[in-house]
């Protein structure tokens, strides 16, 4: 008999499902899971610098540059110096990535439908509401440093 599974394995599993299901939707819209996720966090952070960019993505700046090289060639995204710093450069969408993006948006509500097929409106606002607490709980705690060695499992 297989013990039921952690909150984190069921919590990864539910994340992990649903961006495979995206992506199968997604699959003829020509972008790769990064760069679709690119673009959304840029279409609510734009005017951005790359480097914050990165942090929000929790990826290398590296990596995200050569996303975004791949993005400004379709003609998605696009740099403008910053007007104070020579080194820095702003982020924008362009305006071709904007139906892109309400396309994207319909795919995502499509999956949220199939995720949440017969649980109720109810249960639903309750998920959201506990998810909600618990990711302010975690964040809280990440502020304080650990005991390295604590040890707790589950």
């Amino acid at each position: 008999m297989n013990p039921a599974p952690t909150l984190g394995f069921l919590l990864h599993d539910v994340a992990r499902l649903l961006r495979k299901r995206f992506e199968q939707r997604a699959k003829g819209l020509g972008l790769t899971r990064s760069q679709w996720q690119t673009l959304a966090y840029l279409a609510g952070n734009e005017g951005i610098h790359q480097a914050g960019l990165a942090e929000i993505l929790e990826i290398e700046p590296i990596t995200l540059v050569r996303i975004l090289d791949k993005l400004a060639e379709r003609g998605l995204v696009e740099r403008r110096q910053h007007p104070n710093d020579r080194r820095s450069w702003l982020l924008y969408l362009c305006d071709e990535a904007r139906p892109l993006l309400k396309d994207m948006r319909g795919l995502g509500d499509t999956t949220r439908a199939e995720a949440f097929e017969g649980i109720s409106a109810d249960d639903r606002d309750q998920l959201f509401e506990i998810l909600t607490r618990m990711k302010s709980n975690l964040a809280q705690a990440c502020r304080t440093p650990t005991d390295c060695k604590e040890t707790h499992y589950g």
